[in-house]
């Protein structure tokens, strides 16, 4: 993995506008987004590729995740001790390891996985953790219930009327939409492309893959429409201002789970909520301006949640693999990315 060489900027005030508006809508056109931004098209796409080549900033897709359509878990890895990081490196490969981030209490690393089913899991992901050399033994907890996510969490860049503009050209949320389908086996190399880039066109995923421009745009069609993917625009943590990340595991009566998640999703940058199976049953996960912001968290969580038991909170030092594209120490996106793997074909 590439290391660090400097210490990432932060994001100017026009930096953070325009990642704001393409969280709220990932592939609206340029034109869209400058009218509501009120800089040029040209200007703003220019800005955005100034952002997404130093890794600052990028759009990605993945596998929507949510439980009741695929198998989304987590698991605690322990490795022999100094090989963190080699370990790190070889479980990076895996491509249904979607993400993986490094701390340092009971457990070296937390990875995100996100398989077609409970048997995908342990015939495919199962098996190259086994093989992987200082890895002593993981731990698995599934998701049971998905209150938030990374995509779900927005700067508060925008004003109020600028963000109902995007809403509006964007559409509907996908729960509006009809239910999760699943795409054809043929339609991967799409799949994978937008997880690339998630404003890739239907003309650069001809080129790219060699389908002819119109069975390009139909298939594209079909994947935007059929909810089979998530969209999201992404940002390294520190250049938006966040420099610590904290996860809480916690007991928490389950008829109090719904409505725990809307009382933290109030509280500061909530990038994963879920219920879970295991000796905790619920976790949640925030970007932070300081240290300091753990304990206002847990104050505010106490003073609002009067079941909430936390068990543990734990400092994430690193995070090599987010959503498939491999970080650097300081959040930054490198240039490798490792597409979902034949599982969702």
């Amino acid at each position: 993995m590439t290391e660090l060489l400097h210490t990432a900027r932060l994001l100017s005030e026009e930096d953070l506008q325009l990642v704001h508006a393409l969280q709220l809508g990932p592939r609206l056109p340029w034109s869209v987004l400058g009218e509501v931004l009120g800089v040029h098209a040209t200007s703003l796409a220019a800005r955005w590729r100034h952002l997404n080549q130093e890794g600052l900033s990028w759009t990605t897709a993945h596998p929507v995740g949510h439980p009741d359509q695929m198998a989304l878990s987590f698991h605690d890895v322990q490795c022999l001790p100094g090989q963190r990081r080699e370990v790190a490196e070889a479980i990076s490969a895996i491509p249904d390891v979607f993400t993986i981030e490094e701390c340092h209490r009971d457990r070296d690393l937390m990875l995100t996985v996100i398989a077609p089913s409970p048997a995908a899991l342990t015939a495919s992901v199962y098996p190259q953790l086994d093989r992987i050399p200082g890895l002593v033994r993981y731990e698995t907890a599934f998701c049971t219930r998905l209150h938030g996510s990374g995509g779900d969490w927005h700067l508060d860049a925008l004003s109020p009327e600028q963000q109902a503009a995007l809403h509006a050209a964007a559409g509907p949320p996908p729960e509006n939409f009809a239910r999760y389908v699943a795409a054809p086996p043929s339609y991967g190399p799409i799949v994978r492309a937008l997880g690339r880039d998630a404003r890739t066109t239907a003309a650069q995923i001809a080129e790219q893959t060699g389908l002819h421009p119109a069975t390009a745009r139909r298939r594209l069609q079909k994947v935007l429409a059929n909810r089979s993917l998530s969209f999201r625009c992404e940002v390294s943590h520190r250049a938006a201002g966040y420099p610590v990340v904290c996860q809480w595991f916690a007991r928490l009566p389950a008829a109090d789970h719904d409505a725990a998640a809307t009382a933290l999703s109030s509280l500061g940058a909530l990038r994963l909520c879920a219920s879970t199976t295991g000796r905790t049953n619920f976790t949640f996960m925030m970007w932070l301006r300081s240290a300091a912001d753990i304990m206002t968290v847990e104050q505010a969580a106490s003073r609002k949640l009067s079941h909430l038991e936390i068990h543990e909170s734990v400092i994430i030092a690193n995070i090599p693999k987010r959503v498939g594209w491999r970080l650097d120490p300081e959040g930054v996106r490198t240039g490798e990315f490792v597409p979902p793997g034949s599982a969702w074909d």
